[in-house]
């Protein structure tokens, strides 16, 4: 591994996808210093710290694991569009799979930093979390993919942050789980949208496979509509504050993504190439703007 660079490492993790898992935490922390139910204080600041940390530890983790079960499976090929340095021969799949168990290790590290300042309840969060981490590839084969993110980076994520920053769940936060959860979603759906033919030749199956193409591409474009939604009707019924509707924003880069989504009549899968970098940075901006909203909620 010593001959790759530091630069490389980075790049092959995916750091663009990193704002899927860490914009959850900080939203979540936001959430809660709205409610006032996170204080401003050296403690609480080091686990904020040390909670988007662990994730994007872990998730770099899950990047590798994942690219090195695709490559051993088949799924990733010169054919697919997603052609990762796997494929090239620029890493070799030990290298991946060492790694991603170093991150492994390291997140988990950073975790037990978090429970031992938190309490154990993070800890229950995080084991479920790191399961379904390692389990993803699998549960991508038999169409359950979609959900696995959802339930790892919509809802563990939101509560595991709610119990770091807490010392136990806190219910309510869920309210953040589906907007932000389905922009996650989203990510892994474009990808694998485009991936639907080489996915059917290596024997698989995801969930845009059972769906088919057309179908996907449609169901992108309501994963661009729907988080703004919750947002609106989640203020509309109280549950959050109305500064939340400074997310609203971030229609911009969804309006561009559905935009694209829908040249699927014209152009095909070609469409849907790069949704997946394009639902990421919605995530950031999305979030981004949500948790600065609640944060001034809090603030007065």
């Amino acid at each position: 591994m010593s001959k790759h660079s530091f630069k490389e490492w980075v790049a092959a993790t995916r750091y663009w996808s990193f704002p899927v898992s860490s914009m959850p935490v900080i939203a979540t922390y936001a959430y809660l210093f709205s409610k006032g139910l996170v204080p401003l204080e050296c403690r609480s600041l080091l686990v904020f710290l040390l909670s988007v940390l662990g994730v994007i530890v872990l998730h770099s983790a899950g990047n590798l694991l994942s690219d090195w079960a695709d490559y051993r499976s088949g799924v990733d090929n010169e054919q697919a569009y997603a052609v990762p340095n796997l494929v090239f021969g620029h890493f070799r799949p030990e290298e991946y799979l060492r790694m991603s168990i170093v991150l492994f290790v390291l997140g988990c590290l950073i975790g037990a930093g978090v429970v031992l300042l938190s309490g154990p309840v993070v800890l229950f969060v995080g084991v479920a979390g790191v399961l379904l981490t390692v389990l993803y590839s699998f549960l991508k084969y038999h169409a359950l993919g979609d959900l696995d993110i959802f339930i790892i980076f919509g809802i563990l994520t939101v509560l595991g942050s709610t119990a770091a920053a807490t010392g136990a769940i806190v219910w309510d936060a869920l309210v953040l789980s589906v907007p932000l959860g389905i922009i996650t979603v989203s990510v892994l759906h474009a990808n694998n949208t485009v991936d639907i033919e080489t996915d059917g030749a290596a024997g698989i199956k995801t969930f845009a496979m059972l769906l088919g193409a057309r179908v996907s591409s449609i169901l992108y474009r309501v994963y661009m509509v729907l988080p703004f939604l919750c947002i609106v009707v989640s203020v509309c019924v109280g549950w959050l504050h109305p500064l939340a509707l400074i997310c609203l924003i971030a229609a911009v880069p969804a309006w561009k993504n559905f935009a694209q989504a829908g040249q699927f009549t014209q152009k095909g899968l070609d469409a849907m190439k790069g949704l997946d970098q394009g639902s990421a940075q919605m995530q950031l901006v999305f979030s981004g703007l949500l948790s600065i909203g609640l944060l001034v909620a809090g603030l007065i």
